[in-house]
């Protein structure tokens, strides 16, 4: 055994470390490391992670994919009666037309959106939320919803108030100093 494997931390389960022993190691190779912001950091990053699996388990059940889930968003958030060209919708996802048209061609094939030309501009497209599309966004938040309610239980009140607060200024300093964090380079816009 070298000296380098006797000091490498193992999971008991094989798995991830727990998030005391990944900040041990990060002290431990870089000492002037914060604990506390790494503790913080490291425990958003798994959260993330395994909401993100959770919510990929939802989407699958339902027979949707991710990319198609923030199309159907993107309308929803646009309001009734849903619709936006294909070019505000890869504005708003952070892609390219190209990405978006093929995105769009799957989803209509799904019978989630309709693309059809504008009446008043037959230049225009217009992608418009299908009845099935806004059900399987219902159903999914309605999942989301549950999930949520239980991963939240243990944080209740002006806990929930404080927190929320909490995130939503490390997210406005996260954009306010990564303005491209979306995925939108400035070639894009």
């Amino acid at each position: 055994m070298t000296a380098m494997s006797a000091r490498r931390p193992e999971p008991a389960d094989g798995g991830e470390l727990g998030i005391a022993e990944q900040v041990a190691v990060y002290q431990r190779e870089f000492p002037t490391v914060d604990p506390q912001v790494e503790t913080i950091v490291s425990t958003l990053s798994r959260v993330s992670r395994r909401m993100n699996v959770a919510y990929g388990r939802q989407l699958a059940a339902l027979g949707i994919t991710s990319a198609e889930w923030e199309v159907l968003k993107a309308l929803v958030i646009a309001g009734s009666p849903y619709r936006l060209g294909p070019g505000e919708l890869a504005k708003r996802l952070g892609l390219t037309p190209a990405a978006m048209t093929h995105r769009i061609d799957r989803m209509v094939t799904e019978g989630l959106v309709t693309r059809e030309r504008d009446e008043n501009n037959r230049v225009r497209v217009i992608i418009e939320l299908t009845e099935d599309g806004r059900d399987k966004w219902l159903e999914l938040m309605r999942m989301a919803a549950v999930f949520e309610a239980d991963i939240l239980q243990d944080i209740t009140g002006e806990d929930r108030t404080a927190f929320a607060g909490m995130l939503s200024r490390m997210l406005r300093r996260i954009e306010e100093s990564q303005p491209d964090a979306l995925g939108r380079t400035e070639d894009l816009d």
